[in-house]
């Protein structure tokens, strides 16, 4: 189940997960309170970053795309974006980081699930050419299954942007 690399040692996804909160403010939102798309997009590709670089520990992170960036609740001024990434998937120098987003009304004390992402980081070298990562050890059957989907998502985006033949 785990993907073929070089000598590297692999590592687990738990290794490399993260979880932060963000109170979002004024600057965060437009005038009626509701936060920008962009604003949550920014910290969602911080977090993907974030969890690639504990996973190869050495390369510089560059986001290749987000896709599947949905949003089904609003977040507002006042509210706690709170972001938890992991890794689900990792070819030779790509890796793809499932991001879910939840919004927490720190008044009231309920969160809600706001969004998922799916962000794709590539590992570059000192020369901005892409450079192998650990694979990844998957004990848990709900770990291969992630695995399984990310690896048919990565074919895919790999397929539309005409990398590999359709």
């Amino acid at each position: 189940m785990e993907p073929a690399h070089s000598a590297q040692k692999g590592k687990r996804p738990d290794e490399s997960k993260s979880e932060t909160a963000i109170i979002m403010a004024p600057s965060d939102a437009n005038p009626r309170g509701n936060v920008f798309g962009g604003v949550i997009m920014k910290h969602v590709d911080l977090i993907a970053g974030l969890v690639a670089k504990r996973h190869s520990g050495h390369a510089n992170m560059v986001t290749a795309s987000i896709d599947r960036m949905t949003f089904l609740k609003p977040v507002y001024i006042g509210n706690a974006l709170i972001l938890s990434a992991r890794l689900n998937y990792v070819r030779r120098s790509s890796m793809e980081i499932e991001v879910t987003i939840e919004s927490e009304d720190l008044y009231e004390g309920e969160r809600a699930l706001t969004g998922t992402a799916f962000v794709t980081v590539v590992a570059l070298d000192e020369h901005s050419k892409p450079i192998g990562v650990p694979p990844l050890i998957l004990d848990t059957e709900e770990e291969k299954k992630r695995f399984l989907a990310g690896e048919s998502r990565m074919l895919t985006r790999l397929r539309e942007a005409g990398r590999i033949p359709r």
